[in-house]
């Protein structure tokens, strides 16, 4: 991957001065902060990353790809007064009209809608503490230790509705992970049937790093209270480089998130440690030329760290008499280490030998020497 120079970091820094608040160059205005890779989730830069803050609308994300997963995008969802009522940021939805699931999901990703929230936790979840209990039990499954949900929209009306930027990291990691959730989140721009009217909804994307200030953007999602103030989740990517940030109370959350992906992009590449296939320079006989990797393995480094890198490999000790004992599938891992600390660990994998292909061969050489009299392999 390219490099960036420090010259050009400094320039996008400058280029988005018409912020009203712009952060100084090397620092990260938001009370709390973190931006890690997508691919292997290593943490490149952390602020108060575990200390547990109010989200505002970036719970939408949950409400989302809870959403997605549901199976149900299709499907007609009929609007209650309940969810029409919603305070805040709107769609403008009508008590008993329909819309499809997957507009409202829209409508709650690009226009931070909190009656679409209410809208999808009612048909999803049954209804909203039926889908309450949807989000917090998949925050438990993602393993978000430090974070309760207690409604579909991050609205300030509950005291128990908390997370961190580190959990909200995991859970955009895992949602990125959903190629609708990415097509959603990445949308800048999208049209929705309005039954009330002879034209169509029109909803622009709230994410300006998406829509205007930062080419890289891939997604993400706005948020703001009063009292957990600007809350803001990107994602951004370069080439296979993929990264995300998170921003809790952060008054130059635009270029937080600038400063945070300019400086990644600069001082990392994404480096093959492990390739797929056979593994090689092995002496023993037994496993040599036979054992293998499924997949390769990526990890973010800087210049620096590339020769803090050690691959070891942990086989099992070979048996006495391979004819006799079945050597297993899975004969050992190797094991990465940066600057000794482990951090990755795949399975090596042996290839067997296919022992119908060998018993039909044999089966067709006893055959021929029954008949002949003469050995089929002299």
């Amino acid at each position: 991957m390219k490099r960036i120079s420090i010259v050009l970091l400094l320039l996008a820094t400058w280029l988005f001065h018409y912020d009203p608040q712009p952060a100084a160059a090397g620092s990260v205005s938001a009370r709390n902060a973190i931006l890690i890779e997508q691919d292997t989730g290593r943490v490149l830069y952390e602020k108060k990353a575990h200390d547990t803050e109010r989200i505002a609308s970036i719970t939408k994300i949950m409400t989302a790809i809870l959403a997605i997963e549901s199976g149900k995008l299709n499907e007609q969802v009929k609007v209650s007064s309940n969810a029409a009522g919603t305070e805040g940021s709107s769609l403008y939805l009508k008590a008993g009209e329909k819309i499809l699931l997957e507009d409202l999901v829209y409508g709650l990703m690009l226009r931070s809608g909190n009656d679409a929230a209410v809208a999808i936790s009612e048909h999803v979840g049954g209804s909203l503490d039926g889908f309450v209990f949807l989000m917090n039990q998949k925050a438990e499954e993602i393993g978000m230790k430090n974070t309760h949900f207690a409604n579909p929209h991050g609205l300030d009306d509950h005291e128990n509705h908390y997370s961190t930027a580190y959990d909200m990291a995991l859970l955009t990691r895992y949602a990125m992970n959903n190629e609708t959730y990415r097509e959603i989140s990445g949308t800048k721009i999208h049209r929705a049937p309005n039954p009330n009217e002879s034209w169509d909804r029109v909803w622009k994307n709230k994410n300006r790093l998406l829509t205007e200030l930062y080419k890289y953007t891939t997604g993400g999602k706005t948020g703001y209270t009063k009292r957990a103030k600007r809350t803001l989740v990107t994602t951004a990517a370069k080439g296979d480089f993929e990264l995300i940030a998170v921003t809790l109370n952060g008054p130059s959350d635009w270029n937080d998130h600038i400063y945070l992906y300019e400086s990644a992009f600069t001082q990392y590449d994404v480096a093959q440690i492990l390739a797929e296939g056979k593994i090689k320079g092995l002496k023993d006989s037994l496993y040599k030329g036979r054992v293998y990797l499924r997949n390769s393995f990526e990890y973010p480094l800087t210049a620096k760290e590339e020769s803090l890198v050690r691959v070891e490999y942990k086989l099992l000790k070979p048996p006495e008499d391979p004819e006799k004992e079945r050597i297993p599938e899975i004969v050992g891992k190797a094991v990465v280490y940066l600057d000794g600390q482990e951090i990755k660990s795949m399975p090596i994998y042996y290839k067997q030998d296919p022992v119908e292909k060998k018993s039909y061969l044999q089966f067709f050489k006893n055959i021929f020497t029954a008949v002949t009299g003469i050995r089929a392999d002299d």
